[in-house]
Parts: C-alpha cells; structure tokens; sequence
C-alpha cells in the first residue's frame, strides 16, 4: 500500500479496485457527480472517460502505475497517484473559487463563461436545496443579485439593474413566458415555475436582445427544469426524490417527488409538487405602520370591519399551488435527439393584500374582496436537436411551444353588493430555430430565427352578490386581440489569440398588433387599432483573458421592448382617483447600454469580482396624464378619476456597481458576499425635470459565512436592503403611499432593513438530506422596497429529502 498525495489527504482516504467501477461524489452532498472526467496514461496514450448519469466510471485499460485525475467544472482538480486501491468511492470538493463554469444563457448553447463578455450569475440545484425557497421568486432573491418586490404573498416581481416587470425576459426551458399583456406593474408569472424541480437557473445582467427580442432590457432570467436522463446501458436507469417542507411563518406544508426512467433510446420523467401557504406572519421588531391592525370579513352577509387580535398576522394573504412536469426523450441515434414536456401549474385564488389594506370611510377598509383568481399556466414543449456537421451548422435547435395562460381580478368595495369579476387568457404560439456552427477552432456562428403569436381574450362582468343577477361591464384588455412578433438573428465569436476574444451580434424584429375594442361598455373614438413597427439591435463584447485565473471584459448592446396588448389597449381602475384608457399610438421603447467588468481568482482562495453598467432609456413607454373626448377626467366606475394613458413619453438613466467576493478561508470555511448599488432617473418628454425612475431598487446584498466539511454544511448570512426618502421615490410610488411607513412630516419612505439567517444540511448518505433553517433570527418588521405585503418574521424552516 503506498501513499496517497497530499491533495487526497485533504479530501479523505480512498481507493478503488483495480479494473472495477468506481463512483464519484461530492464531498458534502455525498450526491453522484455525472460528467466527471477521468483520465490516466498508458504508455504514451491518455485515456480519458466520463462518469455517467450515476456518477459512475469503468477504470478499462487501466495501468495501476499510473495516476488518476478527475476534472469537473467548478470542483477541485483531483489526482490520485497510488498503484494499489481497495475503495470504490472518489469524494470531490466544491471550489468556491473557479472560473470553470458552462452557461447557456448568451448564445443559447453551452460555452465557456470565461470567454463571454457579460455579467452571469448561474445557480445550481445544489444550492437551491440547501436555500430551500418557496417559490421560483425566492429562488432568484436567495443570490443576492436580484431584486424581488410583492405585492401579496402568491407573488414576487423580479428587477435587475433598474428595470423590472415587462421589461426583464424570463425564459423557461429555451421559451419565453413574457407575453401580450405582461404590464409595468408586479408580476406574478414566475412563481409559476416550480423551486422544486429546478435544474439551474441563470441570469443575464444587462439587454438580451440580440439572443431574445422584445423585453430583455434589463436582463434575461433563463430557467432549466430538471432534466430526464438516459441509461448508458442495457439496464433501465431508476431514480428520484421525494421532499417533504414545512415553514412557519406561514405554516407552509409542500410535499414533492421526482422520478426518472431512462432506457438507452428512451427517457420519462415526472415531476409534481403541492404546496399550501397560511396567512404570513411578519415581523415583530420595526415600523408598526407594517402591521395589520384591521381586516375584512364578510359576517351574516354584511360586510364587517374586525380588530386583528394579532396585527403581525397579515391575514387573507394565504393560497395554495400544484405544479407538474412531465417529460419524454427519444434518442434514436447520436445524431438525433427529441423531447417533449409538459410544465403546468395552478395556483388557488390569492388575496391582492396591498388593495385590502387600502383604508376607506367611516374607519372601514376600502374592500371587501380584492383577489386574483386562480392563475394557470400551462406549456407543451418539442425540442428536436440535430448534431451533424455540414457547411451550414454544426448543431440545429428546433423549439416549438403552446403556453396556454389564464388570470383574473375579483373586487369588490365595502358594503357593495357588487362583485367585478375580469377573466384574461392568453394562447401564446412559438417557434424558434437556432444553429450553431464553427468554422474553425477561432470562429464560431450562432444565428437562428423566431416567430411568435399570442391571442387574448378578455371578458368581464358584474354579479350582485346577493341577487347574482349579472351584468356586462368593460373588459380589462380588447377581447380577441393578437400580438405577433418575427425576428432574426446571427451572434460571432471570434478568438482573435489565447487572450483576446471578439463576440458581436446584430438582430431585426418586426411585430404586429390587432385589436378590436368593445365600445358598447366603454366609448372610445375608435374600435380598430393596428400597430406595426421594426427593430434593429446589436452587441459588441471583447473580454480578456491573460490566464486562466482572470477575466476582463467590455460590451455595449442594445435593447427594446415593443408595446404589447396592455401597454395599448388597457382599460382598467389603477387606483387613488385614476384610470388608464387604451392609446394605439405607441412605438418601441429602446435601451443603450454599455459595461466594464472583471472577475479575478488568486491563489485558489479568493475570488473577486465587479461590473459598472450605463444605461440610457429613450421613448420610455410609461403611464402619463391623457384627455379622453377632451377631458382629462371622466366617471369610471361610479368614480370621477383622472384620465392617464401609456405614452412615449419619458427618457432615463440607471447606472450602478455589482461586485461580489468569494473566500476560501480555511479547512471549509468560506465567506461570500454580494452588493448591488443603482441610481436611476427619468424626464418626461414635456419637462426637463428628472424624477428618481420607477423599479430602480436601494443598495441591497447578502454576506454568509459558510463551513463545510464533509456530510455537513452550516451557513450563516445576513440580508440588508438601503432606505429610500421620500425625496428619492419614483413619482409612481409616491402616488400608491399606503403601502410605505410615514416619515415625520406625514410623507411615505422605505426604511432600511437587515435580517440575519442561519442554514444547515445535513447529508448522512447519498440517500437522505436533512436541512434545517432559521431566516429572519431577530423578528425584523420590514417590507421591501415597493412591496405590498411585509416580509416573513422569525421562520423555521425544516425540510426532509429522500433520494432513491
């Protein structure tokens, strides 16, 4: 027996048995590790295999004098030099501190995030079990770079860089879910997606139009769902998980499986997951203007007004959610590759807990009932891969999908019989074909082209609660509308020597709107609208590498974002005395923007990181005061309002700093941390006045010290989030003031805010993971900034998977 290295000392004692498998791990989840590189010499040749879906490698040919080396991106590099080995198990270690890592986001094929001139954050399975997140929202905020805003509990509006709602794209499985009448206001739709059963996510820093057309503005946010995976010999590949979560501060109860049959041609997942959330608690230590000291309920018929006995409870805020996936892979061959998938999910019908807060007269709430109803989302997906050089691509992508989505509001004022009930459905149609070809081992092409349809429908009516006698009444959106979008594209990478690397691209769009407007329930001076207009975009990116441990880049991009259904053709009650009417006189909103940024690796411990962006937004599409037949205001809905419209009518800047550390400190202990700072403003076309701009979010970050070792992992971390005055709120947030805190002269603002939070898994076997969690440890009352519904308090967490 001869000794190992000191590099294996430090992993563990291990061997394994001459000619025989051998499985690889990682070191703390004790999780298989497919993909793994294994290679060792014999005689002169290197012989290099990869472990398979298992984690598992056959040592074939193996020659017991020579060492074994084992590679796997973002893992440490690990060489076993011995001759004799009695173990089957090799353990590898994370590290915190590489550059070796695969995105998909750019170009939408894999390549070498060392080599892409863009700000990516990429996030693993693996750290999103150990965060445990409710939702795909939760998931995004857990990195510290994105920020989230909610206005109720069944929620969470991603921002990046300024720019939030429909001006970010988020992309699910290659498609995007962005559609016709994603509006400026919060969004719900990623929750949609299941935290669950995530494979990874990425996000885009920056406009990703080139890649992605309309909407990817300030960034693009690209999430996998879990993948099938194929048996790599004649015995059926079997595995899966199961999950069982609860939560308390809102007394969540989630329960999910996974489960994988792979054959060598053929593969079936399944994937589902039932959550139930309880009204949240918030804090108890802060502003009381975030507490609940009233709410409605409806007693005997009449509407009542009732002391909340406990006002941290922010009560009607609680819903439930089911999600499914389902997948089938057919490889006949190498060259060939199809799947389909179905992802559906259901939510129940949620409370808008920042309009049941609204207060109204005689010391009651302004509503009785204010929800959405149940929010479906449903996509069928075919992707058809086709790996075969020729002169025109290496590699052809064909993906084809049918997202059917369907939403709707339910209010209802105080002690009115009348119940406005507004459904929405959106068919959404999409192909998108994408090549990818290289020319030579300095030249890569990647172009592709798209087409999108998507058809609303619309329909709204009025029942008497008591009666249930119905009434027509206007619709939010034009019933029958379509949106249409076609676009080309073709993005290079050129390696102009082992330093340098050259990335540019250039994109056309052109959309088309039609919209026939019910002027029965609302006159308008028209009832057809047709909307046509074009885009050109580009990017040109440069990045250095003078080693392997350091990256520089530089990029300058464009992006838009075309008006869609809601922007045009919107007919609703915003709120305080306000109502917006349709305006078919819209153009694209477009964006220019330039970054510099770096990421630098020192001695395998320290890991750095920073970018500074610009962006300049001009024709803004953004909400403004109107004239309707003349005036300025009008009677809607039994209420004299102001009459606004969505218009090209402002201009903007947003700048800012991200930066981020990542320390190996010793033995296992490390510490990362994130920060984000961004200053926006924007002038309307008639002033030369700016204001500060709507979703540019205060300084916010996240700190953890981290120790793990193996079986075990222990994180503590704090979240903190800057202030915003009064004099720094968009004028948007300063027209919706109930849902801040009130300085001393009476005027809304944001209060700064910090929780600490403490995580620990534990990983006995690779067949069962424990995780326990403590977030908000002193009780902090906050929201963030913009939200509706305060943060959860104090909240255990405790979370048992089982993996088969």
């Amino acid at each position: 027996m001869h000794k190992i290295s000191a590099l294996v000392l430090l992993l563990g004692f291990f061997s394994v048995a001459i000619g025989q498998e051998i499985t690889v791990v990682d070191k703390t989840t004790q999780q298989p590790i497919p993909g793994v590189e294994v290679s060792w010499k014999r005689g002169i040749a290197e012989i290099k295999s990869l472990t398979d879906s298992e984690g598992k490698v056959s040592l074939v040919n193996y020659n017991e004098k020579s060492a074994i080396t084992f590679r796997y991106k973002s893992y440490k590099k690990l060489t076993i030099d011995t001759q004799v080995f009695k173990g089957t198990k090799v353990e590898m270690e994370e590290d915190l501190t590489s550059l070796d890592e695969v995105i998909i986001t750019v170009n939408r094929w894999e390549q070498d995030k060392i080599k892409v001139p863009n700000r990516i954050n990429k996030i693993e399975s693996k750290e999103i079990a150990f965060q445990n997140p409710q939702t795909a929202a939760d998931v995004l905020e857990n990195t510290g770079y994105a920020f989230i805003q909610k206005s109720q509990l069944a929620g969470g509006s991603p921002q990046l860089r300024g720019f939030g709602t429909n001006r970010i794209l988020l992309v699910v499985d290659g498609v995007r879910m962005n559609n016709a009448i994603f509006r400026s206001g919060n969004l719900q739709n990623v929750i949609s997606l299941d935290a669950n059963t995530l494979e990874n996510a990425e996000i885009l820093f920056g406009p990703g139009a080139v890649m992605y057309g309309s909407d990817a503005m300030g960034g693009v946010m690209d999430f996998r769902t879990s993948n099938y995976q194929f048996s790599t010999t004649s015995k059926p590949l079997v595995n899966g998980s199961i999950i069982g979560r609860y939560s308390t501060a809102n007394q969540e109860q989630t329960k999910s499986f996974k489960f994988n049959y792979g054959l060598q041609k053929w593969a079936f997942l399944s994937a589902a997951s039932f959550s139930e959330y309880g009204d949240l608690r918030a804090g108890t230590h802060g502003n009381s203007y975030f507490l609940r000291p009233t709410y409605q309920q409806t007693l005997f018929e009449k509407d009542t007004t009732l002391i909340n006995s406990d006002p941290s409870l922010q009560r009607n805020s609680g819903y439930s959610q089911f999600n499914l996936i389902q997948k089938i892979a057919f490889k006949p061959n190498e060259n060939w590759l199809f799947d389909y998938s179905i992802n559906y999910s259901e939510t129940s019908k949620a409370g808008r807990y920042d309009r049941l807060i609204v207060p109204g007269n005689n010391g009651n709430l302004n509503f009785a009932e204010w929800y959405y109803g149940p929010q479906l989302f449903l996509m069928n997906r075919l992707g058809i891969v086709y790996s075969k050089k020729n002169r025109a691509f290496d590699q052809m992508r064909i993906t084809a999908a049918i997202q059917n989505y369907s939403e709707s509001r339910h209010d209802r004022r105080f002690n009115n019989v009348n119940l406005r009930n507004q459904y929405e459905r959106v068919d959404a149609y999409s192909i998108n074909l994408d090549f990818d070809k290289k020319f030579s081992a300095r030249w890569s092409l990647f172009y592709g082209v798209e087409t999108i349809l998507n058809n609303v429908s619309s329909e709204a009516n009025r029942i008497n609660t008591k009666t249930l006698a119905e009434t027509p009444t206007n619709t939010r959106y034009p019933d029958g509308s379509t949106w249409q979008s076609y676009g080309i594209y073709a993005n290079t990478r050129f390696h102009i020597n082992t330093k340098w690397t050259l990335h540019g691209g250039v994109r056309y769009s052109h959309f088309l709107i039609a919209a026939t407007f019910d002027t029965a329930q609302f006159a308008l001076p028209f009832n057809q609208a047709e909307n046509s207009n074009g885009a050109l975009n580009g990017s040109l990116g440069l990045v250095f590498n003078p080693n392997l441990t350091t990256q520089v880049y530089v990029n300058a991009s464009t992006g838009f974002r075309a008006p869609n259904i809601d922007d045009i053709g919107k007919v609703f009650e915003s709120g305080n005395g306000l109502v917006v009417v349709p305006n078919i006189d819209l153009r694209p909103e477009y964006v220019y923007s330039g970054e510099i940024g770096f990421v630098k690796s020192i001695a395998n411990k320290l890991k750095i990181d920073g970018a500074i962006y610009y962006s300049y937004l001009q024709n803004a599409l953004a909400r403004r005061n109107f004239s309707y037949n003349g005036q300025d205001s009008i009677l809607f809905d039994g209420q004299m309002s102001r009459v606004q419209a969505v218009q090209n009518s402002a201009n903007g800047y947003v700048y800012g700093v991200q930066a981020g550390v990542n320390w190996s400190i010793w033995k296992g202990l490390s510490l990362r941390s994130t920060i984000s700072y961004q200053v926006g403003e924007e002038q309307s076309a008639d002033s030369l006045i700016f204001y500060p701009k709507s979703h540019v979010a205060p300084i916010f970050g996240r700190t953890s010290i981290s120790y793990q070792i193996r079986k075990l992992r222990f994180d503590v971390y704090a979240n903190y989030n800057g202030g915003v005055s009064y004099a720094n709120m968009p004028l948007t947030e300063r027209q919706d003031p109930l849902v801040y805190a009130k300085d001393s002269d009476g005027l809304p603002f944001s209060p700064s805010w910090m929780t600490l939070n403490a995580k620990m898994g534990f990983f006995p076997s690779k067949y069962v993971s424990i995780f326990i969690g403590i977030e908000n440890i002193t009780d902090q009352l906050y929201r963030t900034f913009g939200s509706g519904i305060s943060a959860p308090g104090r909240n255990f967490i405790f979370t048992l998977r089982g993996t088969f």
